[in-house]
């Protein structure tokens, strides 16, 4: 006869599979519930690395949110911005949109070590992408929602897709929907998103194009509000201070909120590619700019629903890929 621990231990068994089938169902093979038994202490482990990190240095949200976006974009989210080159590919990292501007490596380094003292070889660096995203918004005033998980890790990395995929700060509006469609992404999830930039900064090389040469004519941006205008100029000069930085959101640059959309309607959103939500004649975009300046919650609410979204482009699933034991290269 078996013994009640056994028993038991069978149930909780038929329990997690027969979970895992029908949570599955809206995530694509996803379901939040994945470590419960596997790893329960994950949550917490990301979330105490995080907490300490961002405390030290509040614009790693930030870098945290933007680098599970840069992954995602490219192969889909697979942890392939993550892998340092090797003698078979060069690294995402090296690509135009991320070299010397993504950064939050050594953090999901550290995640990663504690997740495999405590449960080796079980979360995928890809889900600690996601999660540690998540955890940054929350951490920094914003919305939270269960992140789906059971991505694995990719074998490859692809420096050419990282130069093609990834929208460009000086995007037209055309541009940026044509590579949001591309991930299945639509116009709705390409404004939420973009709100992701009510935190963090930008290098002068993303946005002095605005300030002196717009269109070619050696003259600034028309759109720019002009106080904004002129405080942006003593932080980029004509010539050099490309790594200087600027907040994305200048008024409240740490904190997690709507005012992103509140300052592109004043003429002080940073980068072109924020500016054309509101001025780039496509009318979808422009309400949404509107509507998300005025209501922060159904911002909140849609930026949580496309975060689930874009973290569920194509992913790795059961025996494709595999959970890296060190995030920077394959097994």
């Amino acid at each position: 006869m078996a013994s009640l621990g056994l028993v038991m231990f069978i149930l909780s068994c038929a329990f997690f599979q027969a979970f895992a089938v029908s949570s599955s169902n809206d995530y694509g093979g996803l379901f939040p519930e994945l470590y419960q038994f596997s790893c329960p202490q994950a949550n917490e482990i990301v979330m105490s690395v995080l907490e300490e990190a961002i405390a030290k240095d509040p614009r790693m949200a930030a870098s945290l949110l933007r680098l599970h976006f840069h992954d995602c974009f490219v192969q889909g989210c697979d942890a392939s911005i993550l892998l340092d080159k090797n003698s078979a590919f060069k690294s995402e990292k090296e690509a135009g949109p991320n070299k010397n501007s993504l950064r939050g490596y050594e953090v999901i380094d550290e995640i990663k070590a504690k997740l495999e003292q405590v449960c080796p070889h079980t979360v995928s660096c890809a889900d600690i992408l996601a999660l540690a995203a998540r955890d940054s918004v929350v951490l920094s005033g914003g919305p939270y929602w269960e992140v789906p998980l059971g991505r694995r890790d990719s074998k490859t990395a692809s420096f050419n897709k990282a130069n093609v995929n990834i929208p460009a700060p000086n995007s037209t509006i055309q541009n940026l929907i044509n590579l949001f469609n591309k991930q299945g992404l639509n116009v709705q999830d390409l404004v939420a998103l973009s709100g992701g930039h009510t935190i963090g900064m930008a290098r002068c090389v993303s946005f002095k194009q605005r300030l002196y040469n717009q269109k070619g004519d050696n003259l600034p941006d028309v759109t720019l509000e002009k106080t904004y205008y002129n405080g942006l100029k003593s932080i980029c000069p004509t010539s050099g201070g490309d790594n200087n930085i600027s907040p994305l959101d200048v008024a409240s640059p740490i904190r997690f909120d709507n005012t992103y959309f509140k300052l592109l309607l004043w003429g002080k959103g940073l980068l072109n590619s924020d500016e054309v939500l509101l001025t780039g004649n496509v009318k979808k975009t422009k309400e949404l700019v509107k509507s998300y300046a005025e209501n922060e919650a159904i911002f909140f609410r849609h930026f949580a629903k496309s975060m689930v979204k874009m973290g569920n482009i194509n992913p790795l699933t059961e025996l494709k890929g595999e959970i890296r034991k060190n995030c920077r290269r394959i097994n």
